[in-house]
């Protein structure tokens, strides 16, 4: 089933359970240099998958919007820049949401809106059925949005980093990953 048709036949969030399996999210903005590196890596991602049964999101969006996709997902990989205290650029993380050190690192959040984490909770009491398995891989970046469809090298660098950590989580959550 294609992502398209999965946004069209979720709905409403007081639908009854229906599980759809893996979605992987890239995070951020493409034209934004590094913001985009999200996209970038979900790109190389979807290069492997050799027409797998993996849904895949290409968002710029977190909070409630980012909520909103998750419905009906057993799982989710979201792939994005981050900025944290001490890591250099280029570094790659991999993280459950849960240990999201900071609910607005990110594009977990935005300006207008809230937390991934709150959002979640929201919806989880307006019984929408939301993964419990949200997993995180990160790239560090510098916080400078400057107009560009180009990555610096020190992050482009990191995506082959992060892309292995991905499909590693695909093979553990569907055996060998293409499935």
């Amino acid at each position: 089933m294609s992502y398209a048709s999965i946004v069209d036949c979720r709905g409403l969030m007081h639908q009854a359970s229906t599980q759809y399996g893996t979605l992987l999210v890239g995070l951020g903005n493409p034209i934004l240099g590094d913001d985009g590196v999200g996209w970038r890596v979900v790109e190389a991602v979807e290069a492997q998958l050799n027409g797998a049964e993996i849904d895949v999101a290409y968002l710029s969006l977190g909070g409630l919007s980012l909520m909103e996709q998750l419905i009906g997902y057993e799982r989710v990989i979201i792939v994005d820049s981050i900025q944290t205290e001490g890591g250099a650029v280029g570094d790659v993380y991999q993280f459950d949401l849960n240990a999201l050190p900071e609910p607005s690192t990110g594009h977990s959040t935005a300006a207008h809106d809230t937390s991934l984490q709150t959002a979640l909770a929201i919806g989880r009491k307006l019984n929408a059925d939301l993964p419990s398995d949200i997993q995180i891989v990160a790239i560090e970046t510098q916080p400078h949005f400057d107009f560009s469809d180009a990555l610096t090298p020190v992050v482009a660098l990191a995506i082959p980093r992060a892309t292995a950590m991905v499909m590693s989580l695909l093979t553990k959550y569907n055996g060998d990953g293409t499935t």
